[in-house]
């Protein structure tokens, strides 16, 4: 039986392309659908495809949350694990999850739902409202988490001294620093930034422990000549690298 959101084909039909990522929408995550539409099975597009129409569309609650609320919980299992992060993100992102409605996802979900919330967050809130929830990841010891935190999101809006923790977390955990979005640009010149980063380099020398090489590439993005390109994080599943933030 055909999807009524496929055409014979097996294709997008009128619907479905009705809740992709239409204009305006960051290159990102049009790049990012269609990507995901090549890879899904044909069982698991069909789903999608209904899940993202809803998302758009905002229908009625079941319970306490919306419907397309539920579909972020069930992407794991229709789109399969190593899908559902992508495609949860698209779900947000058709929804135009506000802050509140990101915030109960975040609260309510497993880890990798966390996880989409964070990556879609530079694509959905324009200001600093959704700082608790980067700032709630920073806290966790889960380094897939951490890499996500990081992103464009915090690089935007993170004040400067919860960003200068930031990246030492990263270096605690063994997360690695390209995943720092925009990270040449807010450690240049940072003279706070490279004081902390020396001592924590003598307390590992001190300690008998390897000091990590990633700790000396930050320290010469540090110096006031330093040429703000060449270490930040990639584009990824979500989270297309935006240098148009602000410094805190």
């Amino acid at each position: 039986m055909n999807h009524p959101n496929r055409n014979q084909d097996g294709r997008p039909g009128p619907h479905a392309q009705d809740a992709r990522p239409g204009r305006g929408a960051p290159a990102a995550l049009t790049a990012l659908h269609a990507r995901l539409d090549s890879r899904l099975r044909p069982d698991a597009r069909a789903w999608f495809d209904r899940a993202l129409a809803e998302a758009a569309d905002h229908p009625g609650t079941h319970g306490p949350i919306s419907t397309w609320e539920l579909r972020i919980a069930e992407a794991g299992r229709r789109c399969g694990p190593e899908h559902s992060d992508d495609a949860r993100v698209l779900l947000l992102y058709a929804a135009r999850a506000d802050p509140d409605a990101l915030t109960r996802v975040y609260r309510q979900g497993t880890a990798a739902e966390r996880l989409a919330v964070l990556h879609v967050l530079p694509h959905l809130v324009d200001g600093p409202d959704a700082l608790p929830l980067v700032e709630d990841a920073l806290r966790t010891n889960d380094t897939r988490l951490l890499a996500a935190a990081v992103g464009p999101y915090a690089a935007r809006h993170l004040p400067a001294h919860h960003w200068r923790h930031a990246v030492l977390k990263c270096l605690f955990t063994g997360v690695p620093v390209d995943e720092v979005a925009d990270l040449p640009r807010r450690a240049r010149a940072d003279a706070e930034l490279a004081r902390m980063l020396g001592d924590y380099a003598d307390e590992r020398t001190a300690a008998g422990r390897p000091v990590p090489e990633d700790l000396y590439r930050v320290l010469a993005l540090t110096e006031p000549t330093a040429t703000p390109t060449g270490t930040s994080r990639g584009p990824g599943a979500s989270g297309a690298a935006d240098t148009s933030g602000k410094e805190s």
